[in-house]
């Protein structure tokens, strides 16, 4: 299976496209600089030049596989609104070029602020349209019949290199001298390791259905105290409650976040694609190798 990876060199991506060559696909990776282009030679993948915001060489390498992993996103939150819109239109632009045939196009989002059914996130619960279109952009193609499913990411995807909310969290306690939770920090994240992550992308572009979600999740529910309590441990600080107007001088652009309450499960996902979560967990993570 010929498959084009956007975020080939990505923290996650390039984890998933070491799955996809280990289980004999042929992959092309998105790559905007030469530094990512080597990187993703030096993995085994074939480089197409280009960024996001080209969508006719998004078009072209969509249309030249049989699937499409889209992992990339233009990350910071000072320019969030116009990060959404570029990978808005990258979605939309991949999926018109696969539209009347059968090949498979699976979309990275997450599941922070999704509804829930029964206190925790599943599959059938959806994510709104705002702050990120992502899994909206994603079920739009879906409508249109092409075979559009999207891989929703815990919270925390983490191993070695990881430069997500958790090392932000890490850099803040540092920073202030205290590790810090808001309230009761009783609400909870879910967290997913990077490489079953990478497996769980492969399984989607080989076998997923139409406007499906998947929850990667390893982590059902770990309470946001315990990730303060130990990274106050491991950095000998003091672990305090934030109050409400204390929570963004504290995690600045994380503080809109780091209150959320979601827990999630990934039951349907496990039975629909046959997988697993089999590697370490989040505070076993941390604890070997974030300090």
């Amino acid at each position: 299976m010929k498959v084009f990876v956007t975020g080939a060199s990505g923290f996650i991506g390039s984890a998933v496209v070491k799955d996809l060559l280990a289980a004999g696909h042929e992959v092309t990776g998105l790559a905007r600089s030469d530094e990512s282009a080597g990187a993703i030679i030096e993995s085994g993948a074939r480089v197409l030049k280009g960024s996001l915001e080209d969508l006719d060489i998004l078009r072209q390498g969509a249309s030249q596989a049989d699937g499409i992993i889209h992992t990339a996103f233009v990350y910071g939150f000072h320019q969030f609104a116009k990060a959404n819109e570029i990978d808005k239109a990258a979605i939309e632009a991949m999926g018109e070029a696969l539209v009347g045939t059968n090949k498979s196009i699976v979309i990275a989002s997450g599941m922070l602020g999704a509804s829930k059914t029964n206190g925790f996130v599943t599959e059938a619960d959806a994510f709104p349209a705002f702050p990120r279109s992502s899994e909206a952009a994603v079920m739009a193609v879906a409508e249109k019949g092409v075979n559009a499913s999207v891989v929703r990411l815990s919270p925390s995807v983490h191993d070695k290199g990881d430069r997500g909310f958790i090392p932000f969290m890490i850099a803040q306690a540092l920073k202030h001298g205290a590790s810090a939770y808001v309230g009761d920090g009783s609400n909870r994240w879910p967290a997913v390791h990077r490489l079953d992550a990478a497996r769980l992308f492969r399984l989607a572009v080989e076998k997923g259905a139409k406007g499906v979600r998947y929850n990667a999740v390893g982590d059902e529910s770990i309470r946001i105290r315990e990730i303060a309590e130990l990274i106050g441990e491991k950095l000998n600080l003091q672990v305090k409650s934030l109050l409400e107007d204390e929570v963004a001088a504290h995690f600045e652009w994380l503080s809109m976040f780091v209150g959320l309450d979601s827990p999630a499960t990934s039951h349907k996902t496990q039975e629909q694609l046959g997988w697993k979560p089999t590697h370490i967990g989040l505070l076993d993570d941390m604890k070997e190798n974030y300090f």
